[in-house]
């Protein structure tokens, strides 16, 4: 037998061998797959059950617009310096010379202007953002079930967002104003009237553009982050199922996850919440001018620290909050986290290539 008829029948013999292991694999596989599922069903029932309630998205947009609200309220002081420190840079070089200015100028009372545009706007925003994240993550996984989750997540997360947006608009102009113009308005209830008188309509919705160029990733990377960060969590840290860890457990990972969304998101958004700080308080009359005037690599710097120390933790408790409300309701945590199928199926793929490489001898593999 020469070396080509030799190597010939020594190929057909390694494929027909891997096409053995590969028959074996699957079989075991498709039993796996079945015990899983029988075990997995009842879980995936009552979930069902929960999203196709009445009152289910009612409740996430509830616990959403409780939890929002409530945080961005309790950090209105580190708003008011972020955002006096974005429309007058010379005057407030850092959050310490923000802070002794404004508390010497204007007295403590400072520290809390806009508070209500603060609870209301971003109450509503986070009632849209997360009861409508929810609805559109599960309306689109079944519409693009053969797509990347991360895909699943941005689009959701991006329709969400622009609805929310919408809410958010009107109280973002007033309270910009009132924080950064303390002879504006004392809050919503005169704010609104004068907003309207001065520029009408579109005064409240001027900033909608940059608005949503900075919330539109933000949100999308943030919910992103927090499903991979959840998934990798119960996967790769604790090893164990979610079902399997208590509820302080769950809320713990729902913490750690937050906390990394918020980071993440907060340096994608930066330079959008320059340019609308700007446009609101008359820095300048347009998009482009107000890039100009700040300047490109400010548009990533400025106010930087303080949003990271003012986002991370923001996020991190509304989700806290968020799921806790949920728990307390007996829903389960957020997140998705991938099945024991999914994984598996990945080791034995991953297995499935490295006894192909062994069993081929290495002259073939050069080919």
């Amino acid at each position: 037998m020469g070396p080509d008829l030799f190597e010939k029948y020594y190929f057909q013999k390694i494929l027909l061998q891997i096409g053995n292991i590969r028959a074996q694999l699957g079989s075991n596989i498709g039993r796996k797959k079945e015990a899983i599922v029988m075990v997995e069903e009842p879980l995936r029932i009552r979930e069902e059950e929960c999203k196709a309630a009445a009152g289910y998205y009612g409740l996430c947009a509830f616990s959403g617009m409780l939890s929002a609200g409530t945080t961005h309220l309790a950090i209105t002081p580190l708003d008011v310096l972020k955002v006096n420190m974005q429309v007058n840079p010379v005057k407030y070089n850092s959050i310490y010379s923000c802070f002794t200015t404004l508390l010497r100028e204007e007295g403590p009372s400072a520290f809390w202007r806009g508070w209500a545009g603060k609870f209301f706007g971003y109450g509503f925003q986070g009632g849209c953002r997360f009861g409508l994240y929810d609805y559109f993550k599960n309306l689109y996984s079944n519409v693009l079930v053969d797509h990347n989750r991360s895909f699943v997540f941005f689009v959701s997360s991006a329709s969400a967002e622009m609805f929310a947006n919408l809410a958010l608009c009107p109280f973002e102009a007033a309270k910009v104003r009132v924080q950064a113009q303390p002879h504006f308005a004392k809050g919503l209830l005169d704010g609104f009237p004068k907003l309207y008188a001065s520029e009408g309509f579109h005064g409240f919705y001027k900033g909608l553009v940059p608005l949503l160029g900075r919330n539109l990733p933000f949100s999308m990377v943030m919910f992103s982050t927090f499903e991979h960060s959840v998934d990798f969590l119960y996967c790769n840290v604790i090893h164990s199922r979610k079902e399997e860890c208590s509820k302080p457990q769950q809320l713990g990972v729902t913490c750690l996850a937050g906390y990394a969304a918020g980071s993440v998101g907060s340096f994608i958004s930066n330079p959008a919440d320059n340019i609308v700080s700007c446009l609101y308080n008359k820095k300048a009359d347009s998009l482009i001018l107000a890039v100009k005037r700040i300047g490109f690599f400010n548009l990533f710097t400025r106010s930087l620290p303080i949003r990271i120390l003012l986002v991370g933790p923001v996020v991190a408790l509304q989700w806290l909050f968020y799921d806790s409300i949920k728990v307390l309701s007996g829903l389960p945590t957020s997140g998705e986290v991938r099945t024991e199928v999914e994984i598996d199926a990945a080791k034995v793929e991953f297995k499935f290539f490295l006894d192909v490489s062994f069993l081929m001898p290495c002259h073939l593999l050069t080919f």
